[in-house]
């Protein structure tokens, strides 16, 4: 029975994506809100060699202020991460795959796009001023929603 149930589960993975879902999987990846979700891939390899992506990205995030030589490269690191998406864009677009192996090229092809979208962000300065803004805003809510606690307990009390 065992055995069974484990050569159902490997047949069901190697069945190979249908041109239905290889649309539905590349509309998806065209769609606004593509990246909610998905996760920067660690590591990302790219011609031989093998980028921290999510490490680097995460670093960006933490700094004030950059230099003209970590905006040339992020630039660079954009380039690299762009022609590695539209290697695997076209592999999810063209080539035969399984089921699984389609969906990992998928949430790997999301990463890299979320990667590049955060470091567009991060070097055009977005992110820091709507991750202030968040904050802030924030921050004015939990004042909010202290005064409505504070006025509920004055009312129960009464």
């Amino acid at each position: 029975m065992e055995k069974s149930l484990d050569e159902e589960n490997k047949k069901r993975s190697e069945e190979h994506l249908t041109e239905e879902e290889r649309r539905q999987l590349l509309s998806a990846l065209h769609c606004r809100l593509f990246w909610v979700g998905q996760h920067i891939p660690d590591y990302i390899e790219f011609e031989g060699k093998t980028y921290p992506l999510h490490t680097y990205v995460w670093e960006l995030i933490q700094k004030d202020t950059l230099t003209e030589a970590e905006k040339s490269r992020i630039d660079k690191c954009i380039d690299i991460i762009s022609a590695k998406e539209k290697e695997d864009e076209k592999k999810l677009e063209e080539k035969p795959l399984a089921k699984e192996e389609a969906r990992a090229l998928y949430h790997e092809t999301a990463g890299l796009l979320r990667a590049i979208m955060d470091l567009k962000e991060i070097e055009s300065g977005e992110l820091k001023e709507s991750s202030r803004l968040f904050k802030e805003q924030f921050a004015e809510q939990r004042v909010r929603d202290a005064k409505l606690w504070l006025e509920f307990i004055r009312k129960v009390t009464k």
